[in-house]
C-alpha cells in the first residue's frame, strides 16, 4: 500500500469514527451493551492493523527521508540542482508531517478505544444459562457466543462492585481528535485538564537505565583522548572497573551521569491525555446538571447572577457601526460603558459606578465554588477510581486483565503515591449530596495503597482465595476510621464478605509474624 493511500485510508476511517456518536442509552440491556462492545472492539482491531502498516512503512521516523534530500551545497554544485534538492526537501517534509500527524491520531484513537473497552469489560460479563460458567466480553466474542458446554444461552450480569466509569466513553477522543477537544475547553476546563494530567504523570524516582561517562585516556601513540561512552545499567556499581577494562588502567573519568527511567502512574502520553479529556468532559456534564441547584443554595440572588451574565454576554460581541472595527480600544470602551449603564439601570451599580455589595459577595461565592469544587471534580473522580482499582484488584489481575486504565503501573512507589495525598472533601460532599455517585472521602490514600501493596507481598504464597473487592474494603476499614457500612456501600460489597476477609488479613499477619520469628532464630 502506497504512503498517500495509507494516509488517506486512515484519515477517512478516523473521520467516520468522529461522525459516529456513542450512545449509552439503555446500556444495561445486553443487546445494546454487546453492540457497543463489538463495535469498539472491531474498530480497535482495524486501527491496530493500520498502525502495523504504518510502522512497517517507517511512520515512526518520518523525517529520515529528509537526510537524503538535504540542502548542503558544495562549491561545484549547479544552482538548478540546489533548487531541485530544496523542492524535494519541501515535498518530503510535507509528507513527513502528514505521516507524523496521522500516526499520532491513530495512536490516540487506539488508546481511547482501549480505555472504552476496558471500562465495558469491567462493567459487565455473561454467564452460561446451562453450566453457569462466567465469561468476560472478550472471551464471549472470541467464542462467537457459544459456551464450551455447547449452550448458546447466556445471562448478562453487571459488576456493581468493579471499577468502571462508562460515562466517560462518549467523551473520549475515539477518532484521535484530542487536540480539537482540548481547544474546546473553557478557562476552568483547561485548568482542570492540566490538573488531571499532572496527577496521572506523577513520576517515580526511577531506576538507572544507562550510565554516561566522559573519560580521558592516552592511546598507543601517547596522545590524550577524550571520549563520551554509554554503559548499560548492569554496570551501575562497577562503571569504573568496566572503563578500565575497555580503555586501560590509566583512564580517568571526568563526568558521570546516571540516566534514569521515570515511569508515570499512567505510563503513556496518549492514554493519559485521553483519560484526562474523558474525565474532564464527564465532569462538565455533571456540573451542567448540578450547577444551578448548588448556586441557588449558596447565593443570595440566583436570578440576579443570571441577569448579570446575560448582560455581559449581550455586549461582549457587539460592535457599533460608528466605530472602526479595527479600533479595539474604542470598541472595548464602548462595551464597558454600555454594560455599566445597564447595570446602573438594574440597580447593580450605584451612580458612582460601585457594584452592589450583595452582588459582589455573590460573585465571589460563585468564583470560589468554581475554583474549589467544579474545577476539582474530574481530579476527585479519577483519583477515587484509580485508588479503588488498586484496592480492589490483585497484582496479577492488574498485569493480565483488560482494565479501565491502560498502561497503569502494577504497583506504585512512594513518589507516585504522593498524587493520592489530597482528599477532595468538599467535592466529594457535593457529589454525594447532588448526584447518585457513591464516593467516600479517604484520608491518606497513599498510606492505604502502601498497606495494600505490602499485604500483596505478604500473601503471595498463602494459597488463600481472596475476594479482592471485599479485601480492599477490609484493608480500608482496618487502616482508617471509616465505618464499615459506608465502605461497603461505596464499593457495593456485602459486609459478611468483608468480615471474612478481615479474618484472612489476620491469618496472613500471623503467618508473617511466625516467619519473622523463624528467620530470627535461624540468624542466631
Amino acid at each position: 500500500m502506497t504512503e498517500s493511500v495509507l494516509v488517506n485510508k486512515a484519515e477517512k476511517y478516523l473521520n467516520e469514527i468522529s461522525n459516529d456518536s456513542i450512545s449509552l442509552d439503555d446500556i444495561e440491556d445486553f443487546d445494546n451493551f454487546k453492540n457497543l462492545y463489538f463495535k469498539l472492539d472491531d474498530r480497535l482491531n482495524f486501527l491496530q492493523g493500520l498502525k502495523e502498516d504504518m510502522d512497517a512503512q517507517g511512520y515512526t521516523t518520518p523525517f529520515m527521508a529528509l537526510n537524503k534530500y538535504g540542502t548542503k551545497a558544495v562549491a561545484d554544485v549547479a544552482v538548478d540542482e540546489i533548487k531541485d534538492n530544496s523542492h524535494h526537501n519541501q515535498i518530503y517534509r510535507a509528507n513527513a508531517n502528514a505521516k507524523k500527524f496521522i500516526l499520532d491520531r491513530v495512536n490516540s484513537a487506539i488508546d481511547s478505544h482501549r480505555i472504552a473497552i476496558g471500562n465495558l469489560e469491567q462493567f459487565g460479563y455473561v454467564k452460561c444459562s446451562s453450566c453457569y460458567k462466567k465469561y468476560s466480553m472478550s472471551e464471549y466474542k472470541q467464542m462467537e457466543g457459544k459456551c464450551t458446554c455447547g449452550n448458546q444461552g447466556f445471562a448478562f450480569k453487571i459488576r456493581r462492585e468493579a471499577t468502571h466509569r462508562i460515562g466517560i466513553i462518549p467523551y473520549l477522543p475515539l477518532s484521535g481528535n484530542y487536540m480539537v477537544l482540548r481547544n474546546q475547553f473553557g478557562d476552568y476546563g483547561r485548568k482542570s485538564l492540566k490538573q488531571v494530567l499532572n496527577l496521572l504523570k506523577q513520576e517515580r524516582q526511577g531506576v538507572v537505565k544507562t550510565i554516561s561517562l566522559r573519560i580521558r585516556f592516552k592511546d598507543k601513540n601517547n596522545r590524550l583522548i577524550r571520549r563520551n561512552i554509554t554503559l548499560d545499567s548492569e554496570y551501575e556499581d562497577k562503571y569504573e572497573e568496566e572503563a578500565r577494562n575497555r580503555f586501560g588502567k590509566h583512564v580517568r573519568i571526568e563526568k558521570v551521569t546516571f540516566n534514569r527511567t521515570k515511569p508515570a502512574i499512567i505510563d503513556d502520553y496518549n492514554a493519559r491525555t485521553a483519560l484526562a479529556i474523558g474525565y474532564v468532559k464527564y465532569a462538565e456534564e455533571i456540573i451542567a446538571e448540578i450547577r444551578d441547584d448548588i448556586l441557588k443554595r449558596n447565593l443570595a440572588d440566583f436570578k440576579r447572577i443570571n441577569k448579570y451574565d446575560e448582560t455581559i454576554a449581550e455586549y461582549e460581541n457587539q460592535t457599533p457601526d460608528f466605530i472602526d472595527e479595527y479600533d479595539t480600544e474604542a470598541i472595548e470602551s464602548w462595551r464597558k460603558s454600555q454594560i455599566e449603564e445597564r447595570f446602573r439601570n438594574l440597580g447593580y451599580y450605584d451612580r458612582y459606578g460601585k457594584m452592589n455589595r450583595s452582588l459582589r459577595k455573590d460573585l465571589k461565592k460563585r468564583d470560589n465554588i468554581y475554583k474549589n469544587i467544579f474545577k476539582n471534580i474530574a481530579s476527585a473522580l479519577i483519583m477515587w477510581d484509580i485508588f479503588r482499582y488498586y484496592m480492589t484488584t490483585s497484582n496479577n489481575s492488574r498485569k493480565i486483565d483488560i482494565g479501565p486504565f491502560p498502561y497503569i503501573r502494577v504497583e506504585l512507589d512512594r513518589e507516585q503515591r504522593k498524587a493520592f495525598q489530597t482528599t477532595y472533601f468538599k467535592v466529594i460532599e457535593t457529589l454525594n449530596n447532588f448526584t447518585d455517585l457513591k464516593i467516600i472521602p479517604v484520608e491518606e490514600m497513599d498510606l492505604l495503597l502502601y498497606e495494600k501493596f505490602k499485604f500483596e507481598k505478604q500473601a503471595r504464597n498463602s494459597h488463600i482465595r481472596f475476594n479482592h473487592v471485599a479485601l480492599g474494603a477490609a484493608l480500608i476499614h482496618e487502616n482508617s476510621n471509616i465505618p464499615l457500612e459506608s465502605i461497603c456501600n461505596a464499593l457495593n460489597i456485602n459486609e459478611s464478605r468483608v468480615n471474612k476477609e478481615i479474618k484472612n488479613i489476620e491469618r496472613i499477619k500471623n503467618l508473617s509474624d511466625k516467619s519473622k520469628r523463624f528467620w530470627e532464630l535461624i540468624q542466631k
